[in-house]
This record gives structure tokens, sequence and C-alpha cells, in this order.
């Protein structure tokens, strides 16, 4: 792998407040993405209090090749009791915003919308001040799934559109280009309140007109909120990178998105679609729906 430039090094973690997330991560037999994924900012997140649960998994049923998440293992059955046990975490966590993802299960009707439902409800019951955000898979476009999800009214609508039209084939196989923005465009349809995200990842061959050109796109769609992050190689099976694009190239991204008009750009080396995802909450006071 690429050696990594040094806007990329991140500080070493306090390992005792990792460790107590951690501990209730375990004691709830709950996971994450941040672990999962191999995400460079769990140290940063785990240090703050903060964890992007990762439900119906660990098992993925699509194998992306930018993705550390687990693909060989046979997916389980939806464990009734995992809301709950969700749910006592983000109280245990005393989590103000909470992000819940999950990995693919085209292998269930609709792809795991009625188990999003079951941890949202669960965590309304239990921190009614918990503001929810929901990352999404495509759910294979079952639109009624999508429609599901978005009457228990998430704060946020998370779906990553992950890479340039170009590129998606090659970066995600299983997924379309299209079905990303029709699923985004849907979604504001079918909940005006909902804000939505979406998240690029750049290092992968893309050009900058291309990622501009996913950006118009988004915004066309009415995608509320934007991250764009660097790409990292897991491990050496995965997807090599690029290029490493300068932190300067970033914030002229984010200039050019504000100046499209999304609510919010995060744009960063090290930014990752949940990451700061708390700060929404700022958001929704300046721009209430």
């Amino acid at each position: 792998m690429t050696v990594k430039p040094q806007w990329l090094r991140v500080k070493a973690p306090q390992w005792e407040r990792v460790g107590n997330v951690k501990e209730i991560l375990r004691d709830l037999a709950l996971n994450t993405v941040c672990e999962e994924a191999s995400c460079p900012n769990i140290g940063e997140c785990f240090n703050a209090g903060t964890a992007t649960f990762l439900i119906m998994g660990p098992a993925c049923t699509r194998a992306c090749p930018y993705c550390d998440i687990d693909f060989e293992k046979k997916p389980q059955a939806l464990d009734p009791t995992e809301p709950q046990r969700l749910a006592q975490a983000v109280q245990r966590l005393k989590l103000n915003h909470v992000v819940i993802t999950s990995v693919n299960r085209d292998d269930l009707p609709d792809g795991g919308a009625s188990q999003f439902v079951e941890c949202i409800q669960a965590v309304r019951c239990a921190m009614p001040d918990t503001t929810i955000e929901v990352l999404i898979p495509d759910l294979c476009g079952n639109w009624q799934a999508l429609e599901i999800i978005l009457a228990a009214r998430p704060e946020v609508l998370n779906h990553n559109t992950e890479t340039v039209k170009r590129l998606y084939r090659k970066v995600r196989p299983q997924g379309k280009y299209d079905r990303t923005l029709e699923l985004l465009q849907r979604s504001r349809e079918l909940a005006p309140g909902v804000y939505t995200k979406s998240g690029i990842m750049v290092g992968l061959g893309e050009t900058d007109a291309e990622i501009r050109e996913a950006m118009e796109d988004l915004r066309a769609v009415g995608c509320d909120i934007l991250t764009v992050g660097q790409y990292l190689q897991p491990t050496q099976k995965h997807l090599n990178v690029e290029n490493f694009v300068p932190p300067e190239q970033f914030d002229a991204w984010r200039k050019f998105g504000e100046s499209l008009g999304f609510l919010q750009v995060v744009a960063s080396p090290l930014t990752r679609s949940s990451y700061h995802a708390e700060q929404v909450r700022e958001l929704m006071k300046l721009y209430p729906r």
C-alpha cells in the first residue's frame, strides 16, 4: 500500500475512554462500523463517547472492493433484541445524536427496513431528545421499504454515493449510480421534513470535473448535506489508492458545494460519512423543517 502523507496521520487516542466505549459495546453485543470498516477516526470518536452502530451485521451480502466489512460469512437471522440493546447503548453513552447504519441485506425482502424502524423506535422511547440519523443501503430499489423507514421519521436519511458515475462498476459493482440518486430524490419527496445526506470518497482515479458533476447531481435531487473524504486502502486485497488529495482541494470542493446550495459540506482527507455527524443538531436550528 502507498505511504500515507502527513495530513492523513491521526493522533493516538486516549485508550481509557476508548476502552469504556468498547466495554459498553461488548457488554451489549453490538457492532460498530468504526471497528468493522477500520475507520481512521475510531480513536477520536470513541474518545468523544460516540459510535456509528452497525445493525444486522457484521456479514454483508455484497462484496464492494473498497470496503473492509466481511462478506464471506453467511448473514444471520435478524435478532429481535438488537433494537433494545442499541437503545441501551445510546442511554449509557448519553448520546445527543446517534447514527445507525447497516450492512447490505439483499437476502431480506425489505432489505432490513423493518429492523431500522425497530431501532429508531427503541431509541426514541429510551432517549426522546436524541436526534437519529440512518445511513441506509440502496434496498435494491425497493421504494416501499424506503417509505417504511421514512415513516419512522429519522431526523437524517443518509445514503452514500461513494464515487463518481464512471467508476461505479469498479467501486460498487452491485450498486447503481442512478438508483442512489433516485433514493435520495424519493426521500425528499416522501418526507420533506427529513434532512437528506450523502458522501463521496476520492482518490480512486476520479477527476475534479467528475466530483463536481456528482455534487451537482446530488443537489439536483435535493440532497442537503454532503461529506467528501479520502479513500484509504484497508488491505492489499482492496482497491488501490490512485492518489492522495491535498487538503486545499477539499477546501475547494467545500466552497463549490456551498455555492450549489448544500446546507452543509464537510470535506477533508479524514472526513467520513458519520464523522462529526452530531453537528446536524446545529444545522437543524439554522434551517428548521
